[in-house]
């Protein structure tokens, strides 16, 4: 388990998102496209077209963590929103 500290928000980046980024340019999309800080400690979740894959970076204060979640069946459950964020 990683230990996320209780205070720590989730921030949903609407739409589809390029999942051959890394977390250099995933930070670059948090910071440009939804207006918020990457290296805050928040957590800041992307999903891919297919909707079946996430990539979920956050700063821990020591580093840069860049982690990745496919279904083998189904799809995440996305805002239908075509841009913007929802924090949760």
């Amino acid at each position: 388990m990683i230990p996320v500290p209780t205070n720590t928000r989730v921030w949903l980046a609407a739409g589809v998102t390029d999942m051959r980024r890394g977390f250099t340019t995933l930070a670059a999309q948090a910071e440009q496209t939804l207006k918020q800080d990457p290296f805050t400690g928040h957590l800041f979740v992307f999903r891919g077209r297919r909707g079946d894959l996430i990539k979920i970076i956050w700063w821990d204060g020591q580093g840069a963590c860049l982690f990745s979640k496919r279904l083998e069946k189904g799809r995440f459950v996305w805002p239908s929103a075509k841009e913007g964020k929802i924090a949760l």
